[in-house]
């Protein structure tokens, strides 16, 4: 029987933790990289470099794999022209461009009835200014693509606050949009985004960020985790709470659903994670609507949020992931314990490229046995997400509290 080869578009820390269940399943998971020195290439023997662009050297690397998948949203459509028929891609280009363009996603999930932030499209000075008027100051700004940790979102007062964005996105103050670096303008052009737009938002009054994961397999097959509360810092996801502390069972089972829903009418292969916010009822509004949740965005691959299965659920998300793209049956998604929690270690503010959070095991490891660390091989520099840790146990916040002892520890300066 020949082994069953599964390729992955990306050479992140998304696509390195794929590594794990791929072997232990007998998978051969290869990697596009960019760089023999990245997280996923130091623990891959199977890897091309190149350019999600590179069709004939991604040809290549697919020749004789079953299932071709990403870690990432920046995909350009030649790729899937280029290989239609030759294996499955998954999830499909008609799926990834929910995830890909911010725009087509509200249009698409307003057709499905699924609650949303109420929104607008800005392409102009005009066009803020009326959205501004309807939806009310301050308001939220995003790049229709490309956005990621925090970057191409701005909270305005004015429309004034988004004038540099609109020249450039009028062709009139060069190229790009400023808050998305050179790496994601790059790969806006790799994801034909040359019609970049801008998508206003009501600004959300909420009292939690949930996360809802869920595994889908082309047959329809569908397992879900339960639902998480994350923890923002800076636009980045800093700490996961499940189950999300304080839900109510019929919000959760409310937003369960409304994954489901995308899920299905998106017609998502693979992971699905659905950002939400949890909005509470309020006595003073003259409507008298209840709590509710509305979903903020979507990934269609293993996400951040989901870190926390590879120790508190019976199955990872990336072990369901490249089960969910070869069509086999899921597996079971239940946790291990009653609570899990996950920490992102990021670069402190004042790290220095020399600084080895490795050197500090000992001491973390000292202080708490229990923690599971995961880290990405990745160069030191402030805010950049190195690895994180996870822990499981009966109390959310005892081990938050743990975790992030375990986070500060690692953290401390070795240079």
């Amino acid at each position: 029987m020949s082994v069953p080869a599964v390729v992955v578009i990306g050479d992140g820390q998304l696509a390195r933790m794929m590594a794990e269940p791929a072997a232990a399943l007998g998978i051969e998971l290869r990697a596009l990289v960019t760089d023999s020195a990245s997280s996923t290439a130091q623990v891959l023997p199977f890897t091309a470099h190149g350019s999600p662009n590179d069709t004939s050297i991604i040809r290549q690397l697919c020749t004789g794999a079953i299932a071709l998948t990403f870690e990432h949203e920046h995909i350009p459509t030649v790729l899937f022209r280029d290989l239609a028929g030759q294996l499955a891609i998954e999830p499909s280009r008609e799926a990834l461009l929910y995830a890909q363009d911010k725009l087509e996603m509200r249009r698409r999930l307003d057709t499905l009835g699924v609650p949303q932030p109420r929104w607008r499209e800005v392409t102009s000075m005009a066009d803020l200014e009326a959205a501004g008027a309807e939806l009310g100051w301050p308001l939220v700004l995003k790049t229709a693509r490309g956005g990621y940790d925090g970057r191409g979102v701005r909270v305005i007062g004015a429309a004034s606050q988004a004038a540099d964005w609109l020249a450039r996105l009028s062709g009139t103050a060069g190229e790009g949009l400023a808050g998305v670096d050179e790496t994601t303008a790059a790969a806006n052009s790799a994801a034909d985004s040359e019609n970049l737009g801008l998508l206003a938002e009501e600004l959300v009054s909420f009292d939690q960020e949930l996360a809802v994961l869920l595994a889908r397999r082309r047959s329809g097959e569908i397992r879900q985790w339960p639902v998480a509360e994350t923890y923002q810092d800076h636009g980045i996801c800093s700490e996961v709470s499940v189950p999300a502390p304080g839900l109510s069972t019929g919000m959760t089972a409310r937003a369960q659903q409304i994954a489901q829903q995308i899920a299905t009418g998106l017609d998502v292969t693979g992971i699905l994670a659905v950002e939400m916010f949890h909005v509470p009822a309020d006595p003073t509004d003259p409507t008298g609507r209840p709590e509710r949740v509305l979903v903020n965005e979507l990934a269609m691959r293993p996400h951040n949020s989901g870190h926390w299965t590879q120790d508190g659920s019976l199955t990872s998300q990336f072990e369901n992931h490249l089960r969910a793209v070869l069509d086999l049956p899921l597996g079971d998604t239940a946790m291990s314990a009653p609570a899990a929690v996950m920490v992102n270690l990021l670069g402190a503010e004042d790290a220095a490229s020399d600084d080895e959070p490795r050197a500090n095991y000992a001491a973390a490891m000292a202080a708490h046995p229990e923690a599971k660390i995961h880290y990405y091989g990745k160069g030191v520099r402030p805010g950049r997400k190195l690895g994180h840790v996870n822990m499981v146990g009966d109390n959310v916040e005892e081990l938050l509290a743990a975790a992030r002892e375990v986070r500060d520890i690692l953290n401390r300066p070795t240079s």
